[in-house]
């Protein structure tokens, strides 16, 4: 892929050139006479429906916008004017519908792992730390993390809704609130509250703040990106710990869905973790352009909520529908193999650790240095470097130190 990756980045190239050109052309005929105004750009469309005569540098804003979804696009495959009711549009299905789905549907999914961490509490296999052989965990302690990263993931977009919901309303041009009715908003959102049960609805903070910038999307935006990673580690996890079945980890075994291969006959692929790592990265780079969005918000207004609300969108669609799948397809029909799973914690050298006590640090790296360079068992090695049988049996109990303190 590095081809794509190639063309991506000078993809990448040019739209930050072009980024930069158009900013330029904007700041230079900015005005007309509270700005630069060292150009006059074409008129194409009145620039408020408040302001008359206005006139903004649309083209220029299509082409920022345009660039950032570029910029954000390279990073997935690498791993205007407004009265304030237009927000309405972006904010009220972000929240009443789209979100809520989402994390519905998201808490199912780490329902599911967290009900397969209690079928697995008893499956000892090896830990892992840097890809290397560590002391021994179960399965369900895997699957119990998993769960857990989940269900904060969740936290964390539930506690960007306060934030969100701090909806700006009857701004006007500048948030000075100029020719509206300053009972106008919070009727506005009395009644939203009411009709969409939405109790996160509010005024903000301050108008101005509200009005000239999204930070409360570019976060929101930001933890749904903190779901896209943990599910890339959790999708990660189960396509190497299901890989072989016989040259690779082999301790899971992942549903059959398709075919692995036309040319290799019985090879089964994951593909279901595959799509979840797809589907993160593009996620991650949704959020990627709805940072360069919320960047963009000059003085009085930022008018980047078409780039934010299509990327904040399609991220939520992208979560939920992979979410199921990844549920129904994958998780509810993994199955642990303990052969594999005994094999690897029976193998695990690092279960010397648990001599420390009895033997000490240096000691217990010589019993395993040797086992390792030798390939003898090492139980065998222990005992001929003077480790107590009785000692070693009682302690290297796989079990046991997988219970780790608990034990």
């Amino acid at each position: 892929r590095d081809a794509l990756i190639e063309t991506s980045g000078a993809l990448k190239v040019v739209a930050a050139s072009l980024t930069k050109i158009a900013n330029d052309l904007r700041w230079m005929g900015s005005g007309p006479r509270a700005g630069l105004g060292e150009l006059i750009l074409p008129e194409l469309q009145k620039g408020s429906s408040i302001m008359p005569g206005k006139v903004n540098p649309v083209i220029c804003e299509v082409v920022t916008q345009v660039a950032a979804q570029v910029i954000g696009n390279d990073t997935a495959i690498t791993i205007g004017g407004m009265s304030g009711a237009f927000e309405l549009n972006v904010y009220i299905p972000l929240m009443a519908r789209n979100l809520l789905e989402s994390i519905q549907l998201l808490a199912a999914a780490g329902r599911l792992l967290a009900r397969k961490a209690r079928s697995f509490e008893n499956v000892v296999k090896a830990g892992r730390t840097h890809l290397m052989d560590a002391v021994p965990v179960t399965l369900g302690q895997e699957f119990s993390g998993y769960a857990a990263q989940v269900a904060l993931g969740i936290e964390r977009v539930q506690s960007a809704l306060v934030h969100v919901g701090q909806i700006p309303l009857g701004g006007t041009a500048t948030g000075t609130g100029l020719n509206t009715d300053p009972r106008f908003a919070e009727k506005v959102r009395a009644r939203l509250r009411r009709e969409s049960h939405l109790k996160q609805i509010a005024a903000p903070r301050d108008p101005f703040e509200a009005q000239a910038n999204r930070d409360a999307l570019v976060e929101l935006s930001g933890a749904l990106k903190v779901l896209a990673v943990s599910l890339t580690k959790i999708a990660g996890d189960l396509a190497l710990m299901g890989s072989g079945p016989r040259a690779g980890i082999g301790e899971l075994f992942l549903p059959e869905l398709q075919k692995g291969s036309s040319i290799m006959p019985g090879k089964v692929n994951p593909v279901i973790p595959e799509v979840v790592l797809q589907v993160s990265a593009q996620v991650i780079g949704n959020d990627t352009a709805i940072t360069v969005g919320g960047m963009q918000g000059q003085f009085e207004l930022n008018v980047r909520i078409p780039l934010i609300a299509r990327n904040l969108l399609q991220s939520l669609k992208l979560l939920s529908s992979t979410s199921v799948v990844f549920a129904e397809k994958c998780v509810d029909g993994i199955q642990a193999n303990r052969p594999g799973t005994d094999g690897s914690a029976g193998a695990t050298l690092a279960v010397a650790t648990a001599l420390n006590g009895a033997i000490g640090y240096d000691k217990g790296t010589a019993i395993v240095q040797k086992a390792t360079a030798s390939g003898r068992p090492l139980r065998e090695v222990a005992l001929e470097e003077g480790v107590d049988a009785k000692l070693y049996d009682e302690t290297i109990d796989l079990r046991k130190i997988a219970r780790g303190n608990k034990g």
